[in-house]
C-alpha cells in the first residue's frame, strides 16, 4: 500500500490523522510489520535539540529619520554583518561581543530578543546623498523589526562522532571540557529520534520541508553546508519568522574555552507513505554507530580511539581500549522528546500539515578541508576606473563593461545611448556633445572621458 502527502492532510483537516513519535515507531514496527505499520501510521515525528554553532538571524530595521545605509551594526555590542543592503544584517549566533568577549554573543541576542527584551541598536555609516545619516545609537525589540528571520546555514547532524582526550591536558572544546588521558566522553544528537536518522535516504525531508523550527513554522530550503549523505553526514539549511518562535526552543550557550552558541530545537515529519519509510524509522539507538575520535591532535584528521553505538552512548559508559570511561551528551534527549511530542500534538489538532519536497536533496555533497597556500603574487587586483567625463570632452564607450542596465538613456541630452527591442545598450560617440553630463552615471565604467576635444 502507499499514501501521498494530500491524503494525510486531508486525515489532518478531518481529524482522523494517526501521529507516533519516532522512539514509539521501533516497538509498532516490531509488532506489526513494516506494511501493516505504515497503513496504520501516518505521520512519525523527530526531535532534535543541541548546539548549532551554524545559526542566525536576517534583520530588517528600517529607515531611521533621515535615512541611513548601515555599513557597520552592533546589537547589544555584538556586530551584526551589515554588507547586504542598507538597514539590514545578518547576526551570526556565535559572534562574540567586543565587550564581554565569549560570555556573551549573537546568539544570546537573538534569545533577548525573543523574550521580548530590548537590545541596544548602534550603526555607523560613510553617508551619501540618498542616505545621509552617519551614526545611530537607538535601541530596538523584536516587535520593533520589520523583518525577523531566523536563517542557519547548517543545522540537524544525521550523525557526528563523539570526542575524547588522549593528551596530558585538560581540552576545552565545542564538545564541551575533555579530561586528560581519556578521563570521559561526550557525544551530541538526538539518535533515534534524530530526523535524518530516520529518513537516511531523504526521501521526504528535502527542500521546501515544512519543519517545527524553534517552537514555530519553518521550512528546510536546501542541504546545509558540509552535507555529507553518502557518508551519513548529511545536514539542513533551515529557515523560519523568528517572531513566530520560543525561547524554549532557541537558548543561548557560552560553551567555556570555546565561544557562544545556539541551542536550536526543531522537529520534522515523516510522512508514513510506504513500508520503506515505516522500515526506516524503526531505527534504535542500538542500530546507530559513531566513532570516538581523540581532540588531542590539533588536526581536522584526528585518529580513532575507537567506535560504539547511541544505546551504549545513553547509558552513560564506553569502553576505549578495553577501559570503561563516562559518557554524557551535550544535546538534550528531554527536549527531543518533547519537541517531537509538541509536533505531534499540532499535526493531531489541526494546526501543522506537511508538505511534500519540492526538490530532493543531492545524493552527495562536499565537505573537503581548505588547502591553505601562499596566494600567488598579483593574485588581488583592482580595476582600472574609467577616466572621468569632462565637458568639451567627446566619450568613449567601452561597449565590453555595459551591463545594458539603461541609466545612461535618460541622462543624455543628445541621444548618445540608445537600446534595442531586448533592451541590450549602444552608444554613438559622434553624436557627443560633450556637454560632460553622463560623469559618473555607469556603475561599471563603460563611459569614460575620450581622448580629444571637438
Amino acid at each position: 500500500m502507499s499514501k501521498t502527502v494530500e491524503e494525510i492532510n486531508r486525515k489532518i483537516e478531518d481529524g482522523t490523522v494517526r501521529v507516533v513519535s519516532a522512539d514509539r515507531m521501533p516497538e509498532i514496527v516490531e509488532e506489526l510489520g513494516a506494511e501493516r505499520a505504515a497503513a496504520e501510521v501516518d505521520v512519525v515525528t523527530t526531535g532534535t535539540f543541541g548546539a548549532m554553532c551554524s545559526s542566525g538571524a536576517w534583520l530588517n530595521f528600517g529607515h531611521p529619520e533621515p535615512p541611513m545605509r548601515m555599513t557597520r551594526v552592533w546589537l547589544n555590542d555584538v556586530e551584526a554583518y551589515a554588507g547586504v543592503a542598507a538597514v539590514d544584517a545578518y547576526l551570526g549566533a556565535t559572534q562574540n561581543s567586543e565587550t564581554l568577549g565569549m560570555e556573551y554573543g549573537g546568539a544570546h541576542v537573538i534569545e533577548d530578543l525573543l523574550h521580548g527584551r530590548p537590545v541596544a541598536l548602534r550603526a555607523v555609516a560613510y553617508g551619501t546623498d540618498c542616505y545621509p545619516r552617519q551614526e545611530l545609537l537607538t535601541e530596538v525589540t523584536l516587535a520593533d523589526l520589520n523583518q525577523a528571520v531566523l536563517s542557519n546555514p547548517r543545522n540537524a547532524y544525521q550523525s557526528y562522532n563523539a570526542a575524547a582526550n588522549s593528551g596530558e591536558r585538560v581540552m576545552y572544546t565545542y564538545m564541551g571540557k575533555l579530561l586528560p588521558r581519556c578521563g570521559n566522553v561526550t557525544f551530541s544528537g538526538a539518535g533515534e529520534l534524530s530526523p535524518l536518522q530516520n529518513d537516511p535516504e531523504l526521501e521526504t525531508i528535502g527542500v521546501g520541508t515544512r519543519i517545527l523550527l524553534g517552537g514555530g513554522s519553518g521550512f528546510i530550503i536546501g542541504p546545509g553546508t558540509q552535507f555529507l549523505p553518502e557518508r551519513r553526514f548529511a545536514t539542513l539549511m533551515v529557515h523560519g519568522d523568528l517572531k513566530g518562535m520560543s525561547p524554549e526552543f532557541l537558548r543561548a550557550a557560552a560553551i567555556p574555552g570555546y565561544g557562544v552558541s545556539l541551542h536550536v530545537g526543531m522537529g520534522v515529519p515523516i510522512p508514513m507513505l510506504h513500508a520503506g519509510i515505516a522500515r526506516r524509522t524503526a531505527i534504535r539507538d542500538r542500530d546507530i554507530e559513531t566513532r570516538i575520535v581523540d581532540y588531542s591532535l590539533p588536526s581536522s584528521q584526528r585518529p580513532v580511539l575507537g567506535r560504539c553505538h547511541f544505546q551504549q552512548l545513553k547509558s552513560g559508559k564506553v569502553m576505549i581500549r578495553g577501559r570503561e570511561v563516562p559518557a554524557s551528551p551535550l544535546s538534550s534527549f528531554c527536549m527531543a522528546r518533547r519537541i517531537a511530542r509538541v509536533l505531534k500534538e499540532r499535526i493531531e489538532q489541526g494546526l501543522f500539515f506537511l508538505t511534500a519536497p519540492a526538490a530532493r536533496l543531492p545524493a552527495q555533497g562536499a565537505a573537503n578541508p581548505l588547502a591553505v597556500k601562499p596566494p600567488r603574487p598579483g593574485l588581488f587586483y583592482r580595476r582600472a576606473a574609467a577616466a572621468p567625463v569632462r565637458r568639451g570632452e567627446r566619450i568613449a564607450w567601452q561597449a565590453d563593461r555595459c551591463l545594458s542596465c539603461g541609466q545612461c538613456l535618460g541622462i543624455c541630452p543628445t541621444g548618445v545611448f540608445r537600446r534595442d527591442n531586448e533592451w541590450r545598450i549602444t552608444a554613438d560617440t559622434q553624436n557627443c556633445s560633450g556637454c560632460g553630463v553622463c560623469d559618473r552615471v555607469c556603475p561599471v565604467g563603460a563611459i569614460a572621458g575620450g581622448n580629444h576635444e571637438r
